[in-house]
């Protein structure tokens, strides 16, 4: 099993459980004790778990530097992609999108069927690259300061092209997902995802499962400031009846 591949496990399973021994991953993983604690160490500097005395935790406080993008682009590819067909299939023909920024938004794009009419509207330029291949799209693009990796746009004019923008949806990505609220790590990119979420009909949140319990350091809106979460699996107790207590649906891709 390739290094990832574990990680992505660990992730996933602590997602389920809360917690989990060290015993017990190197039973799952069917490696040693040494191996595992690597893979520990390596995942809580990304701040995806919370080390404890006989294995690690789920993390509630706020967690540390997003992991680059080539990094976090081949992390949960399987999930991620599942997420995108779940939400391309949400789309329909003539409307106004919004597509955010980060590797799970990039799948929605990726999911567009080649013959998609409508008018997709991106501050990513790599969501913008991906749906200008189809001929019946209209793409606009925010424009604004430029991040590396990601390729997206933030500032003034960021914000400003989209509080002009009427959306019949929009699909933003997420830094994480708790009773807290939805969280980012970019404090520039903040003021856009409101202003994407005030002036959008239908507001989708995409996460994969590494994203439950996890509060990145800028909260964006409280759960009650969307109306739906796309996942890949079905959240933990506690995070879903607090979704459920805002008035939010869960699609389980």
């Amino acid at each position: 099993m390739l290094a990832a591949e574990r990680h992505r496990r660990i992730v996933a399973e602590i997602a389920r459980l809360r917690f989990i021994t060290t015993d017990d991953l190197t039973s799952l993983l069917s490696v040693s004790h040494e191996t595992i604690r690597r893979d520990l160490a390596l995942l809580e500097r990304r701040g995806e778990l919370a080390r404890v005395h006989g294995g690690a935790t789920a993390v509630q406080s706020p967690v540390g530097e997003e992991a680059s993008f080539n990094e976090r682009r081949g992390a949960f590819l399987v999930e991620k992609q599942a997420i995108g067909r779940a939400a391309a299939a949400l789309i329909e023909p003539n409307q106004t999108v919004v597509i955010d920024v980060g590797t799970t938004a990039l799948e929605v794009a990726r999911a567009l069927p080649a013959d998609h009419v409508g008018v997709i509207a991106t501050p990513s330029l790599l969501v913008a690259a991906e749906v200008s291949s189809r001929p019946r799209v209209e793409v606009l693009v925010s424009g604004g300061r430029l991040r590396g990796g990601d390729l997206a746009c933030s500032n003034a004019q960021t914000v400003e092209f989209f509080d002009n923008l009427r959306a019949d949806a929009v699909f933003l990505g997420s830094g994480g997902i708790a009773s807290y609220g939805l969280t980012d790590f970019h404090l520039d990119e903040v003021a856009t995802k409101r202003a994407m979420l005030a002036n959008a009909s239908h507001r989708y949140v995409l996460a994969d499962s590494s994203k439950f319990g996890r509060t990145a350091a800028h909260r964006v809106c409280e759960l009650d400031g969307f109306d739906t979460l796309i996942t890949d699996t079905p959240c933990p107790d506690d995070l879903s009846d607090a979704l459920d207590a805002a008035g939010d649906n869960i699609v389980v891709a």
